[in-house]
């Protein structure tokens, strides 16, 4: 059971009693108000929650050149139906994380060449534990409790296969990386 919870302050000479209950049903909601001491406490139980799992799936955007043929892997059906639209999704979140990993390595990314950055945004990816695990959790909690069961059955797979696609994405859009792009200078 869901509530919403509204706190109102009110003068404790409007009321003749300290504590009391009282009950109304307003527009088919049920609501239980509780005064105590000048505080207005109003439990709404809500007339339908959103599911989780639709949410997910509405807000995720649609990759219209992704294929699905009768002989391919569960992996790679599940990289074409789940990790990519999720990565679509946080694209901005993975654009403004990597920004922070380069910050707070002191900016040494803005003075490399263009192979060496393409190697640093690899090494980030592929050797930082620590950042490859806060990526994987940025995407794996945008999936439903259907697609994490999918994924617990092969996810050493499933993470190479995330990580692979999030660096060729960052590589991709590589000129958001500089310096003047980055708001650096």
């Amino acid at each position: 059971m869901r509530y919403t919870i509204t706190v109102l302050i009110v003068k404790p000479y409007n009321f003749i009693h300290n504590s009391y209950f009282v009950n109304k049903a307003v527009n088919n909601i049920y609501q239980r108000a509780l005064v105590r001491n000048s505080l207005f406490i109003f439990l709404k139980k809500l007339k339908a929650m959103s599911n989780r799992t639709n949410d997910l799936l509405q807000i995720r955007p649609t990759i219209s050149s992704a294929l699905f043929f009768d002989n391919m892997s569960c992996d790679e059906r599940f990289q074409n139906a789940t990790i990519r639209p999720v990565i679509k999704l946080q694209h901005d979140l993975l654009i403004a994380v990597f920004k922070n990993y380069v910050s707070k390595h002191k900016n040494v990314f803005y003075e490399l060449s263009l192979p060496k950055k393409l190697d640093y945004i690899e090494n980030a990816i592929h050797k930082d534990m620590k950042f490859r695990n806060s990526i994987k959790g940025m995407l794996i909690g945008q999936f439903t409790v259907e697609e994490y069961a999918i994924y617990i059955d092969n996810s050493s797979d499933l993470n190479k296969r995330m990580m692979n696609i999030v660096k060729e994405r960052l590589v991709d859009h590589i000129q958001l990386f500089e310096p003047k792009a980055a708001g650096i200078i």
